[in-house]
């Protein structure tokens, strides 16, 4: 009783203090000018600290004077460029674009890449090694779609990029997720680093690599595997953790160097958890082809961030289209090989190479027949043109179908979601005073982590408004709350449907896997053809791209209700709706929290990438910096960014650990 009390007491002070927000917003401003305050109304220009300025004039010394003696530091990041660009240029000709001697018109090529038939059979051989003829069948057929429908050399441009960022982004999150485990410290330190590189906006430190690496391929990797990596790391470190007390305690036992315990015991041991990171590692370098393809990267990339410029949206959904399938066939063969690793498989015996090593055999076999047949039938080297199919008509035809047949009622949703939802909000944001904004946040904070999370909340807060960021910070939480408040309308009645529906289940987790895998680009492409440029426009795309994980984290919460506690309840009586309403619902409160902190964090990434339609938040302060190179700029409005981030993920988490203790899934000394 007491504890129902206090929750209603809480419920009723935080209705008390939106009410005066709301009350603030519409008067605050104009009644703090009338009395002359006007540094509580706006954040005083005067208090402005030229952080943007100081960031820049740091980037410009350190790539024009910095000296470390032997070298300077632009030589040292070209060397670096150098090194990593070597393997890459090697895995580009192999795959792409053949060996050539010279350059420009001059170019001569020595080699072709590998035949089109030499890749499928290669990748057929690894999905049967990996697992069976079934994955065998489903990566062959993927990259067989990739030849027939003319997507082949920049999907392959795309593959070589993947092929050199993965490896350097597991073995760099691997050795330091390592290092996170042996010391504590270091992981203390790291964890900051990684909540950064997670949530500033990729484009943000585009502006600093490009400066540091130059326009082209090497930066976009560079790029990549800063955004790949922290998963990596994570799941290292926690892997380690998680191995069984007892296997280390025999490592101990049979004398055991550090080395020796980490390369022979735990590291096997955790295995299997570290495929999964290295397949977290793979999509995630996989969903950063197109923003890599802005400073040089090429392939899929390009082709849909040039059809969005052109508003070519068959070229753009098909070049879409083709990173899914490329993106789900590396995913199977990741996941294939995750669970091989997990399992005893018998070593083939055997007298010649064949017998041992089969598919390889096989495999060698068919590229030197290709290369050599190829040189006299060219369909063999290289997927005929004449043989290509297309769908860029079908989906031109449907949006302009769309247009012409239905722009009034599309005009008319737009309209209505701009007066009554999208423009009252946005002036509830604009006209909080912002020392009162700053109150709210310090207040979310200690109410659900303690003074040190109201502390961190306020420090980021302000570092918001003293680098003269905070009105396009209010415009970033408006466009970023009304999104994330549409696609959890939408996204948490979708997940506890697919768990007590199992038909309906189907059907959604089908629909919810296509939008995972679009890349985030392809969302504007039909938007913007269906309702032109703006917030609502942004909006539309941000709830699409973010609605999984509110429906992905409602099922799992849902279905994740123990039985014991769904049998009690129907021995009580409860009707199926007072089951759900009563016992499943509350029970999944922690779990649809996280899945809300998780759409938080998608809406905001999606935020940088709307600016190309004319949003005026964060996101384009970010992307204005990148197209003038502006570095202090860009790190300025991508730690803006962050931060906001952050301050809604340790809110979030901090009241979904609430919502476990009261509901005793969860001890307060966890």
């Amino acid at each position: 009783m007491e504890h129902k009390q206090l929750i209603s007491r809480g419920v009723l002070v935080w209705g008390v203090l939106l009410f005066v927000t709301w009350i603030l917003s519409r008067y605050g401003i104009g009644w703090a000018e009338n009395a002359g305050l006007n540094w509580i109304a706006e954040y005083p220009s005067a208090w402005v600290v030229p952080l943007t300025t100081y960031i820049s004039a740091a980037m410009n010394w350190l790539v024009e004077d910095a000296n470390f003696g032997l070298f300077t530091f632009t030589e040292m990041t070209r060397a670096l460029s150098w090194v990593i660009e070597q393997p890459y240029l090697l895995v580009r000709a192999l795959l792409a674009e053949g060996f050539m001697q010279g350059s420009g018109r001059r170019a001569v090529q020595l080699f072709p890449p590998l035949s089109w038939i030499a890749v499928i059979s290669g990748v057929v051989a690894l999905g049967h090694y990996a697992r069976d003829w079934v994955l065998a069948a489903l990566v062959g057929a993927a990259f067989l779609y990739l030849a027939v429908f003319g997507q082949w050399e920049s999907a392959m441009i795309t593959l070589a990029s993947v092929v050199i960022a993965v490896p350097i982004g597991v073995i760099g999150g691997l050795w330091l997720g390592i290092l996170a485990y042996r010391h504590p410290l270091f992981e203390q330190v790291t964890k900051p680093v990684l909540d950064l590189m997670q949530t500033i906006p990729i484009f943000a430190y585009l502006v600093p690599i490009l400066f540091m690496f130059g326009f082209g391929p090497v930066s976009a990797l560079v790029a990549t595997v800063i955004y790949a990596m922290p998963p990596m790391v994570r799941i290292t470190t926690m892997a380690l953790k998680s191995v069984d007390p007892e296997i280390v305690d025999f490592g101990v036992m049979t004398g055991c160097t550090q080395r020796q315990m980490t390369w022979r015991i735990l590291v096997p041991a955790a295995l299997g958890s570290l495929m999964v990171g290295v397949n977290q590692v793979i999509m995630l370098s996989l969903n950063m082809v197109i923003i890599a393809s802005m400073i040089g990267a090429g392939g899929l990339g390009f082709d849909v961030l040039a059809s969005l410029r052109r508003l070519d949206i068959g070229g753009g959904f098909e070049a879409g289209i083709a990173i899914v399938i490329l993106a789900i066939a590396i995913d199977r063969l990741s996941q294939a090989f995750a669970e091989r690793s997990t399992r005893m498989v018998p070593s083939v015996q055997g007298n010649t190479v064949f017998a041992r090593h089969p598919r390889s055999t096989i495999v060698v076999v068919i590229m030197v027949l290709a290369f050599l047949f190829g040189q006299f039938i060219p369909a063999i080297q290289t997927y005929p043109e004449g043989a290509t199919a297309t769908t860029g008509a079908f989906w031109d035809d449907g949006v302009k179908y769309l247009n012409v047949n239905f722009y009034d009622q599309f005009e008319a949703v737009k309209i209505f979601f701009l007066s009554n939802f999208l423009l009252p909000v946005k002036r509830f944001f604009l006209g909080i005073p912002w020392v009162w904004t700053m109150l709210m946040v310090t207040a979310l904070g200690w109410t659900f982590g303690g003074w040190k999370l109201a502390v961190l909340n306020v420090a980021m807060a302000g570092f918001i408004a003293m680098t003269g960021m905070w009105e396009k910070a209010m415009i970033t939480v408006y466009l970023c709350g009304s999104s994330v408040v549409i696609a959890s309308v939408i996204g948490i009645p979708m997940g506890i449907l697919a768990a007590v529906n199992d038909r309906a289940g189907r059907v959604i987790a089908v629909v919810i896997d296509t939008l995972q895998t679009l890349p985030s680009f392809v969302y504007l492409i039909p938007v913007v053809m269906l309702f032109r440029i703006g917030d609502f426009t942004a909006m539309v795309a941000i709830v699409l791209y973010a609605v999984v994980p509110a429906v992905r984290y409602s099922a799992h919460g849902v279905r994740s209700v123990s039985p014991e506690l769904i049998e009690a309840g129907i021995v009580s009586g409860c009707t199926p709706r007072q089951l759900l309403t009563r016992i499943r619902l509350p029970l999944a409160l922690p779990e649809v929290l996280l899945g809300l902190n998780q759409t938080i964090m998608l809406a905001l990434s999606m935020l940088v990438i709307t600016a190309l339609v004319g949003t005026r938040d964060l996101g384009q302060e970010v992307y204005i910096a990148l197209t003038k190179a502006d570095t202090g700029r860009g790190l300025v409005a991508g730690f803006s960014i962050a931060f906001i981030a952050i301050i809604a993920d340790r809110v979030i988490l901090a009241s979904a650990r609430k919502a476990r203790i009261r509901y005793g899934l969860e001890s307060v000394h966890d």
